[in-house]
């Protein structure tokens, strides 16, 4: 089967409206023959709110909260979108880069993949 990658961030995940919009787009490519990946990034402007948050509270965040902080709109991103996928019937699990298997180094803002571990990972 063919593997197909999508790729949707900001304003298409911005509402529930166009996240399950988006999860048609990804249950019409399955149907299709695809084996579909996708990679979401966080809602609207929810890495921006975020940053700006945790620049309120310090003015130079610690490099590893800060990456802590801001991964959390790609998760609400990618579950939500999962929970959609699912509720038409298709089969979704959504991960992390590391739940992945895509390892990176510890230089917070800037990391480069050292290692991808294929984890067999098929639903």
């Amino acid at each position: 089967m063919p593997v197909i990658v999508q790729k949707y961030g900001g304003t298409s995940v911005g509402t529930t409206e166009r996240i399950q919009a988006v999860a048609d787009r990804v249950v019409h490519a399955k149907e299709g023959g695809y084996q579909v990946v996708v990679a979401v990034s966080a809602m609207g402007d929810t890495t921006d709110d975020l940053l700006a948050m945790a620049k309120e509270i310090a003015l130079v965040p610690e490099p590893r909260e800060l990456d802590m902080l801001l991964t959390a709109g790609e998760r609400i991103a990618m579950s939500l979108l999962g929970i959609a996928i699912n509720a038409r019937g298709c089969r979704a699990a959504s991960y992390t880069g590391s739940q992945a298997g895509i390892m990176t180094d510890t230089q917070h803002g800037s990391a480069k993949i050292v290692e991808i571990r294929p984890t067999g990972h098929t639903r």
